[in-house]
């Protein structure tokens, strides 16, 4: 490599590092500064006085003789039952999941092994279904939900949830079965498997990492999802998301910003870990998925 293309790529490494830790303090930042803040009081995090304030903890050293403080979190958590919302996440993201994943498995593999043109057909119809803002699809919901006494409950948003969500996971598997060559199935099929036994103990283990990657944005959409719970439940059945953005309160209502403060940062982390412990599987099945078997 000559000397000036090596200058040129040094000089694009470096470009191209700065960018990186440009992009991180931006993505980081953000999430670092509301993590120490919620260990703060109001008065620090929001000083207008000085934003050193939030560093050095001035007004949560007065009002609580400390530098740092957990009333945030005891507020939120205790306090106004954060965990009960918690809770409804944790069931309304599981039932969401396992449905989707199991819907999209059987019909992203049928849809994969069909030579029908009628395949293609269905695949552009949930592409547009999935390209549809979502506030538009939950109106239709809301008139028989009403009308049938099912409004507010968690069932009915797990629905609307998997519904919004089936085009997704279609098109993710169909694609992850494309990349499974044909032949795994004849060959069980000819050992004597039916067709049931040669999905699940041949293909499946074999697109694992596709389901599980495609399982992690399953689950990351009716994590984050608002629109949709909001609309859906009843304040006795919030999930995080709509709870979070109740504690900031109303122009008629004072709310409490520390708490919804500390409520974000705890529903963070789980993402955080969640997304370090499935990274492999992750990485494998987006490679998986962009590369034609």
């Amino acid at each position: 490599m000559s000397t000036m293309a090596k200058g040129n790529y040094g000089l694009f490494g470096w470009f191209a590092t700065s960018m990186v830790v440009f992009w991180l303090l931006i993505a980081i930042g953000p999430f670092v500064w509301t993590l120490w803040g919620s260990f703060k009081v109001q008065g620090d995090f929001f000083s207008k006085a000085d934003w050193r304030n939030a560093i050095y903890g001035v007004m949560t050293t007065i009002e609580t003789g400390e530098p740092f403080t957990g009333n945030g979190y005891w507020g939120a958590w205790v306090q106004e039952e954060f965990w009960r919302n918690a809770l409804n996440t944790a069931v309304v993201v599981v039932f969401t999941v396992i449905i989707s994943l199991t819907l999209g498995t059987l019909g992203g593999y049928a849809l994969a092994r069909s030579g029908y043109r009628y395949a293609f057909i269905i695949l552009i119809a949930a592409l547009i279904f999935r390209a549809m803002p979502h506030i538009t699809l939950v109106s239709g919901y809301l008139l028989p939900f009403f009308e049938w006494n099912l409004w507010g409950r968690l069932s009915t948003t797990i629905i609307v949830l998997v519904a919004i969500n089936q085009p997704f996971t279609l098109w993710m598997l169909h694609s992850f079965f494309l990349n499974i060559p044909q032949e795994l199935d004849e060959s069980a099929l000819v050992d004597g498997c039916t067709r049931f036994q040669a999905f699940w103990h041949v293909i499946v283990p074999v697109m694992w990492p596709g389901v599980i990657t495609t399982g992690l944005f399953s689950f990351l959409l009716a994590y984050n999802d608002f629109a949709v719970t909001s609309m859906l439940l009843s304040s006795e059945n919030q999930t995080m998301v709509p709870r979070i953005a109740s504690f900031l309160g109303t122009v008629r209502e004072q709310g409490n910003v520390m708490f919804a403060v500390s409520a974000v940062v705890s529903a963070i982390v789980p993402l955080f870990f969640l997304v370090l412990f499935f990274q492999r599987q992750i990485v494998s099945g987006l490679t998986a998925g962009a590369v034609k078997g």
